[in-house]
């Protein structure tokens, strides 16, 4: 009866919390960022100080949703993030929450984003005050990413382009592989582990576990993705192939 009980109101808070996600979003975009407008004209600053409200709007969501029993996380090595610049950070993706937990802990990076998030009213002004670069650029997507990096922007993808499908093995696609090896930057690998089926790719918001998660984010090694060039004078494309195969094997966390 008690774990009845319990389960509802997890599904009652889950609600909840995805309300205040939306709300929150609205907003900062009505309020907050439009306030940064009128009184930060620098737009490097404007969109740095953005960037810090959204990572600490993410860390007092967590909180909250982990003091209502909805959820439980863990982070480990994360310091390492706040050193990342210049470089790719890409993670697998089981959960709706994973760049929650990231950009929670390192408000300095930046996001690819997918296309429809921009005509979502939520976040539409988030994502525009956050300055984050967004998937359906097409040809000037690889030249942003590498100026961005060559001024020393750290920028989180998910390689996958969408939430695990659970049970099935990581399908990568190339276009992270394709910025970092010519763009000749180094990657930081991140694993996101969740205990249990939750906020996945085939479930809806209501369908939860029957006891609480537990998502431990674990942050890894960098690796270099000119060494997958076989020699200086190997087509990028072919580069690009290799470390999405590697990718798909070491974006695969351990289990916790």
């Amino acid at each position: 009866m008690w774990q009845r009980i319990e389960w509802c109101w997890r599904v009652l808070m889950t609600g909840w919390l995805f309300v205040l996600f939306g709300s929150g979003g609205l907003l900062l975009s009505l309020v907050w960022f439009n306030l940064l407008l009128l009184f930060v004209r620098d737009n490097g600053e404007r969109r740095e100080i953005a960037r810090r409200s959204i990572s600490a709007s993410f860390r007092l969501f967590l909180r909250i949703g982990r003091a209502l029993g909805v959820f439980d996380y863990r982070f480990e090595n994360c310091g390492q993030l706040a050193n990342d610049h210049g470089c790719l950070i890409v993670a697998n993706h089981p959960t709706l929450l994973d760049y929650v937990f990231i950009a929670s802990q390192a408000p300095h990076i930046g996001c690819l984003v997918k296309a429809s998030l921009v005509k979502n009213p939520c976040f539409r002004g988030v994502i525009r005050a956050a300055d984050y670069l967004i998937n359906s650029q097409g040809e000037t997507l690889l030249p942003e990413s590498q100026q961005r990096m060559a001024a020393g922007e750290a920028i989180l993808i998910f390689p996958e382009g969408t939430r695990t499908r659970p049970g099935q093995p990581l399908v990568i696609q190339r276009g992270a592989a394709n910025i970092a090896v010519r763009s000749g930057c180094e990657l930081r690998l991140v694993h996101i582990y969740c205990d249990q089926r939750y906020l996945d790719k085939h479930s809806r918001w209501y369908q939860i576990p029957k006891r609480r998660p537990m998502i431990t984010v674990s942050v890894k090694q960098r690796i270099a993705s000119q060494s997958f060039m076989a020699n200086d004078d190997d087509a990028p494309a072919l580069a690009a192939r290799r470390l999405s195969q590697y990718l798909s094997q070491e974006l695969v966390p351990d289990s916790f």
